[in-house]
């Protein structure tokens, strides 16, 4: 039994979960968690494969009489989204994730709890080890580096899974049946900039935006969360319109998929110019306070003294980099027409580094509709272009188109209606599943995402509902004995 979660029903899961949380899983490196998944293959004399990309299938054989039924594959992925807060050590490359128990919830001290998607591989694992468990043959597909771009999926050869159905677990609202999903794309522009010396009688500053909310840049960007970096790039760009400011070093966010929480830069001003950044800085702070003060309570604006860097970017390059920071769009562009609430097209500001004489600016494009996706990069794309800036695109992802009459879905709903006397809800989800993929690699796959309530993934603010794991997981159970025949 788990020390932190044992006690906590339904146990096996928690038990699996906590477990999880004591192996290193960032995406690309996750052969650690990989480990512990194969060792539960073999431990129980399961039929236990990997192909050469590091997915795992692990296969279990049908209850006595339910041979007919089709083959049904559970999914979720090993990797997490790795973040923390600035002032938190933690090295996730080899510390465990700390998960705690606050109330109703299970969160992680100072870092994501990586219940997105541990909490569906705990599920899977616990369904392969109950041997009272009543189904169908079972396959369990645990995918490698679905954060950083669905990239284990996107390796899956066509045979490797026997399945004509698949549940994949990584969706974060019980009650809730997900059948489509937003595909997309990430644009990188790349700025380069000339060093020259700092000018004499400067003083150095670091402005610091930090205390916002974060989270999943497709589920959480519809609610209305501010950006560090279009905070900071807005200071600096109105600042610059009357004052002589110099840019030495410009970070912020950590994930393309993630809304950026902090953001920094080193700045050099005239001396002359100290009481007035310092009176900009402080009044900069109490607007965008007063602008977010229902969504981010805790944004906070700062200015502090810094060493006196030896070089700045020259004025031009830093003149188009603000211009193009400050005008590229970042949140919500269309909703659906077709199904309420649900985001159609958003775009997020997601990362920026200064690398030697570079500034690398990371952004990412999804939609529910393919032509959008095109449409959104290119109006990205055209105000880096008019910047100077280099552009590079990533493979993107494709999305998966709405079935409102799947087999699969009809058992679920049903049997949600049974056990819990209420119809669930069934939706689309603005966010990349694996569900695109494997349907493009699997054409004719029955799918469904579903899974337990979570809150703020891809932040240190994570959170797992625990009451909302046991409807999850009895629903599964129920299903697995309701799947059709052959």
């Amino acid at each position: 039994m788990g020390e932190i979660l044992g006690h906590l029903n339904p146990q096996d899961v928690f038990n699996h979960f906590e477990e999880i949380c004591k192996y290193p899983r960032p995406s690309k490196k996750e052969e650690k968690i990989a480990e512990y998944v194969l060792s539960v293959g073999k431990r129980n004399n399961l039929e236990t494969l990997r192909d050469k990309f590091g997915n795992i299938l692990i296969r279990k054989a049908a209850s006595p009489g339910m041979e007919n039924l089709k083959t049904l594959a559970l999914q979720g992925h090993i990797d997490m989204v790795c973040e923390k807060n600035r002032d938190v050590e933690h090295d996730f490359d080899n510390d465990p994730i700390i998960p705690y128990v606050d109330g109703e919830w299970i969160k992680a001290k100072g870092t994501t709890l990586g219940a997105d998607n541990g909490i569906g591989v705990a599920t899977a694992l616990a369904v392969l080890e109950d041997k009272n468990l009543v189904h169908g043959p079972i396959e369990c597909l645990f995918t490698l580096d679905e954060e950083t771009g669905l990239t284990g999926a996107s390796s899956l050869k066509s045979g490797f899974l026997k399945a004509q159905i698949l549940l994949n677990m990584d969706s974060e609202e019980e009650g809730s049946l997900y059948i489509g999903c937003s595909g997309g794309k990430n644009t990188q522009a790349r700025f380069k900039f000339s060093a020259e010396k700092t000018p004499g009688g400067s003083s150095a500053y670091e402005i610091n935006v930090a205390g916002l909310k974060g989270g999943h840049s497709g589920l959480e960007i519809h609610t209305g969360r501010g950006n560090a970096i279009k905070i900071l790039a807005r200071l600096l760009w109105t600042f610059s319109k009357d004052y002589k400011i110099r840019l030495a070093k410009i970070e912020g966010g950590n994930k393309h998929n993630a809304i950026p929480r902090e953001s920094f830069a080193v700045v050099t001003v005239p001396k002359s110019s100290d009481k007035a950044l310092k009176k900009f800085v402080k009044n900069f702070n109490q607007t965008v306070k007063a602008e977010l003060a229902t969504n981010e309570p805790d944004l906070n604006v700062s200015l502090s003294k810094h060493s006196m860097p030896s070089k700045v970017m020259d004025p031009k390059t830093q003149r188009k980099l603000l211009h193009a920071l400050y005008a590229v769009p970042h949140g919500v562009i269309t909703m659906s027409p077709d199904i309420l609430g649900l985001v159609e097209t958003s775009t997020n500001l997601a990362t920026i580094v200064t690398e030697g004489k570079i500034v690398n600016v990371v952004t990412s494009q999804r939609s529910s509709v393919a032509s959008e996706i095109g449409d959104i990069v290119n109006m990205v794309s055209s105000v880096f272009e008019l910047a100077g800036a280099d552009l590079t695109f990533g493979d993107g992802y494709p999305g998966w188109k709405p079935d409102v009459h799947s087999e699969i879905l009809g058992v679920m709903k049903s049997t949600y209606q049974n056990m819990f006397g209420k119809q669930p809800e069934v939706k689309a989800i603005h966010a990349g599943l694996e569900c695109g993929i494997i349907g493009e690699k699997y054409p004719g796959m029955d799918m469904i995402s579903f899974g337990p309530t979570m809150f703020d993934v891809h932040s240190p603010a994570e959170k797992l509902k625990i009451d909302s794991v046991s409807p999850f997981y009895d629903l599964l159970k129920n299903v697995l004995k309701n799947i059709p025949k052959n």
